[in-house]
């Protein structure tokens, strides 16, 4: 079925773009962007670490909605003999509201086996790993990958799908390439799957941003003139393990309600037994150890404190961290850091609440109900193949970008710092007043252009699916990439 364009009428240009405006101004310590650990308990707790969710209209096959969950921060290529993998105790699951209550009305969820066929090597591999049977192959992982609607009515869509092997070197993994591609598997109903190693497409400057915000291209104590003081990508040479999924739009949203809001988790089970062979065993309710949706929320919006809870509770619940997007630390930083003369407002956040816990009036608006999830409006067409957008989302004036959805190129650390640094201004009737609020007034500079310095990805995206770059290998990678 063929989906309505939305307008790009002056209302919509207003509500939108001002929303992005404000979201391009988070100042440098709350602006700070991922670590990948956003939470005391889940630090600890890699495979189950849900690191990223990016969702977006596939550009190559726009009926349908390609999301991304990733999984297993800053993961070293060369970390053998065992190599990072899903974890087979892990609950790891897809869920989509299109009704706009906060509530999944469509979760897909992935359960994954460890195989090894031999014990008695210390090798991940025997040898050369050509084909994804290839007895060589020491230590292999299938999954399970089963859909359960809004009445719990489940569907098991793929059993025994196999993951690639991670990408050790070439002796080992001579074709890497083609044996990720033959992962790729087709399920019923024109659905696309993969599961598997791939690079970290997350790109942001981790060293300056916990070194007290120090964002490079800001940095007083730097002697080099500011425009030679470029982000080093802290994310750069590293791994994740990502789950990727491309259902047809048809099947997550209605045509007369286009925007949906999508948000990954990892479950563990409520008891883990611990055996004196030092196996372990898990027993009991599965339990919410890591959620994720909007970037940056559980790192620099909500407290020390609360973090874990957050991780636990479910979106539709959300309204109980609002005070900490009225009133973001992130913002009260940014002011004492960069200190201008009309400063960003500290309290009375509303334009925040509005573009991360319910959507942008006209654009991608879901409802009153406060919950953390990333809405993308279906009907809004893709501005280009995967890689092409521009990095600012919405604010650049791409209605294809974050915050509608998350594309792969998308700056959400730029974008997001400048949000909290500038601020929207009021809501009034179906729009966001204020557009140009931080972008291009002088006395917001430089709030109203600051970034980690750190633009795109180290690795070109692909522009089929999975999109996600292929991962670095073991033997050959660099860290911080030139």
């Amino acid at each position: 079925m063929k989906r309505a364009k939305v307008p790009l009428a002056m209302a919509v240009l207003l509500g939108a773009s001002a929303a992005l405006a404000a979201f391009t101004g988070a100042g440098p310590q709350g602006a700070s962007a991922s670590s990948h650990r956003e939470a005391p308990v889940i630090s600890d707790d890699p495979a189950a670490d849900n690191t990223d969710v990016y969702a977006f209209v596939s550009p190559n096959r726009p009926d349908s909605v390609t999301i991304v969950a990733n999984y297993i921060p800053l993961e070293e290529p060369a970390g053998g003999p065992n190599f990072a993998k899903f974890a087979d105790s892990v609950l790891y699951a897809v869920h989509v509201d299109n009704t706009g209550d906060g509530k999944e009305e469509v979760t897909y969820e992935f359960r994954f086996k460890t195989q090894v066929l031999n014990g008695n090597t210390f090798l991940y591999n025997t040898g050369p790993i050509t084909s994804l049977t290839d007895p060589d192959w020491n230590v292999r992982q299938t999954y399970t990958v089963t859909r359960i609607d809004g009445h719990g009515k489940s569907e098991v869509l793929g059993e025994n799908i196999p993951t690639p092997p991670v990408n050790i070197g070439p002796r080992s993994t001579p074709d890497y390439d083609s044996l990720a591609n033959a992962a790729v598997t087709d399920l019923p109903g024109g659905i696309k799957v993969f599961a598997g190693q791939r690079d970290d497409p997350f790109f942001v400057d981790l060293g300056s941003v916990f070194d007290l915000a120090g964002l490079r291209p800001f940095n007083p104590f730097h002697v080099i003139p500011l425009a030679m003081q470029p982000g080093i990508d802290g994310v750069a040479g590293f791994n994740t393990h990502s789950i990727v999924l491309q259902v047809p739009t048809a099947q997550l949203a209605e045509f007369a309600r286009p925007t949906i809001g999508i948000y990954a988790s990892a479950s563990r089970q409520k008891v883990t037994i611990l055996e004196k062979d030092g196996t372990r065993a898990s027993e009991g309710a599965w339990i919410q150890v890591s959620r994720l949706a909007e970037p940056l929320i559980n790192e620099a919006v909500i407290p020390l404190a609360k973090k874990d809870l957050w991780n636990g509770s479910e979106p539709e619940d959300d309204a109980q961290f609002a005070g900490f997007y009225t009133e973001p630390e992130v913002t009260k930083l940014e002011n004492a850091l960069y200190p201008v003369l009309d400063n960003a407002p500290e309290t009375g956040r509303g334009d925040l609440v509005a573009v991360l816990l319910t959507g942008v009036p006209t654009l991608n608006f879901t409802g009153d109900t406060k919950s953390d999830l990333i809405r993308l409006n279906t009907s809004i067409p893709p501005s280009g193949p995967v890689g092409t957008g521009n990095r600012l989302g919405l604010l650049g004036g791409d209605f294809a970008g974050f915050p509608n959805g998350r594309r792969l190129e998308d700056d959400v650390t730029d974008i997001e710092l400048r949000a909290f640094a500038c601020g929207y201004g009021p809501i009034v009737g179906p729009i966001i007043e204020g557009f140009g609020f931080c972008d291009g007034n002088a006395n917001r500079t430089p709030n109203n252009a600051l970034g980690d310095g750190v633009d795109k990805n180290e690795k070109p995206f692909m522009t089929t699916f999975p999109y996600v770059a292929s991962p670095h290998q073991g033997y050959e990678h660099r860290h911080h990439g030139a």
